[in-house]
């Protein structure tokens, strides 16, 4: 059994929908899978007092909500909270998903959508993150740094000219996996895989979506990076050095 798997029971989820239908499927689907602490907001404004209150490790957040929209709820709650939050909605064109992850969402399924899916997905996300986790742990103690930005492993902080950078935990993990293989070209596919696991049913403007926020908050000028360069037609890489 994955190690992993043994935590399941202690995670802490946040299902927010104002569809009470919705938020007891995906409740029983989700108790069926291992999973125990599972927290209910049929609005946004008692999503943020839950998350406030209960601190879960992922949020699954509908967009169309009774008083604030998802987005607005997501941007509010990213100024208490790094966890994975994965959205919900009916709407399918391009710009409402790059909406989503443009304002620190981590995944996007749209409605109508299975059940199984979306545990699915929970699943995935905490699996990347136990096995970053447990690679830090057998890494023992490290700080990566380059120009004036440095990565503290044991912390999962970042620091840029000495003082801190909020990062979302997947803009924190794209960064440590470019920072661990600098200069050399990463393509999409060997990024996914990487950050978002194997598993992961993405689109493909997430990534550029990340990177844009990484470039906005490590970059001097993130018009013009020096550290995130792109590799029009194959890939990204990290510029360490004069390389």
């Amino acid at each position: 059994m994955d190690m992993y798997m043994t935590s399941m029971g202690d995670k802490k989820i946040l299902l927010v929908d104002d569809e009470v239908d919705i938020l007891n499927l995906l409740e029983t689907v989700l108790l069926k899978e291992s999973f125990e602490k599972i927290y209910k907001a049929v609005c946004g404004h008692e999503a943020i007092e839950i998350c406030r209150e209960v601190k879960p490790d992922i949020i699954i957040l509908d967009i169309m909500m009774p008083d604030i929209d998802g987005f607005e709820v997501c941007r509010r709650l990213r100024q208490i909270t790094l966890v994975p939050i994965i959205f919900l909605s009916a709407r399918t064109e391009d710009v409402d998903k790059l909406l989503g992850l443009g304002i620190g969402g981590d995944d996007y399924i749209t409605k109508p959508f299975s059940p199984k899916e979306v545990a699915f997905r929970v699943k995935a996300h905490f699996r990347r993150n136990e096995y970053m986790a447990i690679e830090n742990q057998i890494k023992g103690k490290s700080i990566i740094s380059f120009g004036d930005i440095e990565i503290h492993e044991e912390k999962g902080e970042v620091k840029k000219s000495g003082i801190s950078v909020t990062l979302t935990a997947k803009e924190y993990s794209l960064l440590l996996y470019l920072a661990k293989n600098p200069n050399q070209i990463l393509s999409k596919n060997k990024i996914f895989q990487q950050v978002w696991g194997d598993d992961f049913q993405g689109y493909d403007n997430t990534l550029m979506v990340h990177i844009r926020h990484l470039r906005q908050k490590i970059e001097d000028d993130s018009a013009n990076p020096k550290y995130i360069i792109t590799v029009k037609g194959l890939g990204y890489k990290l510029i360490i050095g004069d390389k």
